[in-house]
């Protein structure tokens, strides 16, 4: 099943005006490949494609020889090269490249933005276009599928998550293979040789602690307490996970109200079925006592998608007082400040008196299952 992503067309359009790389982020297998592929085959140019973990194609992209390089893309118009993080100085190389043979397009792919955005931020300044491309999102379903489809979709979303290829595969077993293969093949064995981390079961660990803490702030301390680890370990774990596109954190949002907590931050998951796989719980949604923080990881996630597609300039955060009161999600931008809150079952739920006494010109929404395409999609 060929799902069209938001990003294609101005990815082709770009693809055009040769004087900037593309440059596309993203996990393992969220379908950057077959993205650019389908790019490549509409603008009909003569492409070489490189797969970075061929050492051939490494020893050449990190040779840092102009010549060498431009006898490597002769006679082609565009170079295309996947999984970009794996070729040592990748950045000085593309600038030799875009300085010595400026009429050549580039195209890569990174699957950590920490090992490829540390090598080309400084030699291409000013030179990429970036884009991230997300697990299918609810708006590119949205092309596909009418309100019904969407909503009868929703409960196998939150069990088996949204990588492109679950779409196409059918039967339990299948999918839980997939979805264990992917975690222990790609994700621990990507996170470990660019984190250089050498005990798998740290990073598992922390990640099973934090999907069993979606929804809740969450202490450092305390988690380095649990993993017998550092505070400092934590964090970096942490940030490694962040940049290899498999959590993201939400901060407290505050206005300098001395009663508003910001110390903690709350960490999701871009993909549910990564985080079902983590703990080893892929049951179905109607037998699991998990159902609010998976509709929470939800929509925070999909709202995510949605608003970095549209190119909206929100930041995102939670809110919570010491008395108690809290919403799940805040989003600030263009002068206008809303809450969201996300209930799986209830119908109704009243605004906390606090926040509309701290913020009267705020807005204010519940987000359920019967309203959620709005706050995720066009609609």
């Amino acid at each position: 099943m060929l799902i069209q992503r938001s990003i294609e067309q101005e990815i082709r359009n770009r693809l055009q005006d040769y004087t900037k790389a593309i440059i596309i982020y993203g996990a393992r297998q969220v379908g950057k490949t077959t993205l650019c592929k389908t790019v490549l085959d509409q603008v009909g140019l003569k492409t070489l494609a490189v797969n970075a973990d061929e050492q051939r194609y490494i020893d050449v992209l990190s040779s840092r020889d102009s010549r060498r390089l431009l006898e490597f893309v002769e006679n082609y118009d565009v170079l295309f090269i996947d999984e970009a993080q794996r070729i040592p100085d990748i950045g000085i190389n593309l600038k030799i490249l875009i300085d010595t043979k400026p009429d050549l397009r580039i195209l890569v792919t990174g699957s950590s933005s920490f090992e490829i955005a540390s090598s080309v931020s400084e030699p291409l300044t000013g030179r990429t276009w970036t884009y991230e491309l997300y697990p299918v999102a609810s708006s590119e379903l949205r092309l596909l599928r009418n309100t019904y489809e969407m909503k009868e979709q929703l409960y196998d979303r939150l069990r088996w998550g949204s990588y492109p290829e679950l779409f196409s595969l059918k039967g339990e077993d299948i999918k839980k293979d997939y979805l264990q293969g992917l975690v222990s093949n790609y994700l621990y064995k990507d996170i470990l040789a660019l984190g250089d981390i050498k005990s798998p079961d740290k990073i598992h660990n922390l990640l099973k602690l934090i999907a069993f803490q979606i929804g809740s702030e969450v202490s450092l301390t305390e988690l380095g307490g649990q993993l017998s680890m550092s505070k400092e370990t934590v964090t970096r774990y942490l940030d490694i996970l962040e940049k290899s596109f498999v959590l993201f954190k939400l901060t407290g949002f505050s206005r300098n109200l001395r009663k508003e907590v910001t110390k903690m931050n709350k960490y999701y998951f871009y993909d549910l079925g990564i985080r079902n796989a983590v703990i080893d719980n892929l049951h179905p949604i109607e037998q699991r006592n998990d159902q609010g923080h998976l509709w929470e990881n939800f929509l925070v996630s999909e709202r995510l998608k949605y608003n970095a597609y549209r190119k909206a300039q929100l930041t995102s955060h939670f809110w919570r007082i010491y008395t108690g009161a809290e919403i799940d999600y805040i989003e600030e931008g263009g002068g206008d400040l809303s809450g969201y809150e996300f209930k799986w079952n209830a119908e109704q739920a009243r605004e906390p008196q606090a926040w509309k006494e701290a913020y009267p010109h705020a807005g204010w929404q519940l987000v359920n299952q019967e309203n959620w395409l709005g706050f995720t999609t066009e609609q």
